[in-house]
């Protein structure tokens, strides 16, 4: 079966950067188009160009890169031609062959935050998107909120991606700008776009993740025919961030029915060094990675749990939807629960645990029932100065609990001091 090509676009350098706190430098930004070009994306978007200094050096010095290197702007002012509006013109300057526009299609926002007419707005785009295409260049519409705009008002939003792609347009993105959309507005909105006669090979998605349905929305508009994904590294992007391209890229590539039905530019040895594009966007803007990320944290292929870790063992597939290697990740046993099927702990605190125990002469019976239950480390940012903290977990045979602490800059002389204070604890308690 022949597979649909899908097209990646990353807007992370653009729309990334409505993240508070953060904002790239010029060297920066070019780090990260590198990353983005080995990794195989189809569109990078640099910026908006005549918006700030850095944009508009970034846009005089970018050198040519395999991806589409996109400039972004607004359509055209009213009361000016598309020729003589100057914000235009300065994007349009920019070089680069694709360019993308953004532009109402909610009603609502035309007449209230424009303070135009709908018909006027319609010009607006058409007129815009005539002039990129009169200039050479591959032009794209995100049409703002039009999920919102669809559900009141379907006819308009239709006539403005209409507009469009009657002006030219290559893509027009369809836009959940406020993210509030779930996965089923998405698929009966691109369902009824289509049917409207809108070819999905010229369809975006462009979603927001204010519900955590940022990634699902996405797939949910492919799943409808969209075949362009615009979305952000690591989900940046204002207020809650944008669809994560880090958790939909490997998506895309590795679970069916997608690997099956689509390809990308992205090559299966390009995606295992994803881990390392993703860490080292959270290393420019100085954020700890989230452990949590799936894909990519370090936690995503860690197994705590006694049973998860003793399968994992014996065979990867037990408890891991995907191979690890494939994304670079890295699989970790927790320490404390590396148990076999009987629950005998082997990893290297319980051995350190019964080499403190083995031989305690009178006073062993007392602690022949200790059992290790559970083990945390946490390491305080401190530089250099870093200090790991160990809390462990014991239970004697009466199923008794209790926690003891252990803090050092050296993760073993922790654990140390925590299952020492462990075995005093006990013995204080059982012999006053």
């Amino acid at each position: 079966m022949q597979k649909e090509r899908l097209f990646i676009y990353d807007t992370t350098l653009r729309d990334g950067q409505q993240t508070q706190g953060v904002q790239f430098s010029l060297n920066e930004k070019l780090s990260v188009i590198r990353s983005l070009d080995d990794l195989g994306v189809d569109y990078i978007e640099g910026g908006w160009p005549g918006a700030n200094p850095v944009d508009s050096e970034l846009f005089e010095s970018i050198e040519k890169t395999k991806a589409n290197f996109t400039a972004f702007g607004m359509t055209k002012r009213s009361g000016r031609s598309a020729e003589n509006d100057e914000i235009l013109s300065s994007v349009l300057n920019s070089g680069t062959s694709s360019v993308c526009l953004v532009g109402k299609s909610h009603d609502f926002h035309v007449e209230k935050a424009l303070g135009i007419s709908l018909d006027e707005n319609l010009i607006n785009i058409s007129s815009s998107i005539s002039h990129l295409v009169n200039n050479k260049r591959e032009a794209i519409f995100d049409a703002e909120h039009f999920f919102d705009g669809f559900k009141d008002n379907s006819s308009y939003a239709i006539q403005t991606i209409k507009s469009a792609l009657d002006a030219g347009a290559r893509w027009v993105v369809l836009c959940d700008t406020n993210g509030g959309c779930l996965p089923n507005d998405i698929r009966k909105i691109v369902d009824e776009v289509i049917r409207q006669g809108i070819s999905g090979d010229r369809l975006g998605i462009h979603a927001h993740n204010d519900t955590e349905n940022a990634v699902a929305n996405t797939l949910a508009a492919i799943d409808s025919g969209v075949r362009q994904i615009q979305g952000t590294l690591n989900g940046l992007g204002e207020r809650c961030g944008n669809a994560n391209l880090t958790s939909i890229i490997p998506t895309l590539l590795l679970k069916k029915p997608y690997k099956d039905q689509f390809e990308t530019n992205i090559s299966m040895s390009s995606l295992s060094g994803l881990t390392r594009v993703s860490r080292q966007l959270d290393d420019i803007i100085n954020r700890i990675p989230l452990r949590q990320a799936p894909y990519v944290g370090a936690s995503a292929f860690a197994h705590k749990a006694g049973l998860h870790a003793s399968a994992i063992i014996k065979d990867p597939t037990t408890y891991e939807h995907i191979v690890v290697v494939k994304v670079d990740g890295e699989k970790k046993l927790s320490a404390s629960e590396s148990m076999d099927e009987i629950g005998s702990d082997r990893g290297p605190i319980n051995a350190l645990s019964k080499a403190l125990t083995k031989d305690l002469g009178s006073y062993q019976n007392l602690i022949d029932d200790i059992k290790l239950v559970d083990f945390k480390v946490r390491i305080t940012q401190g530089g250099t100065e870093a200090m790991t903290r160990v809390v462990i977990d014991s239970e004697d045979k009466n199923g008794v609990r209790w926690s003891t602490v252990g803090v050092s800059p050296n993760i073993v002389d922790a654990s140390f001091e925590a299952l020492l204070d462990a075995i005093n604890w006990k013995l204080v308690r059982d012999t006053s």
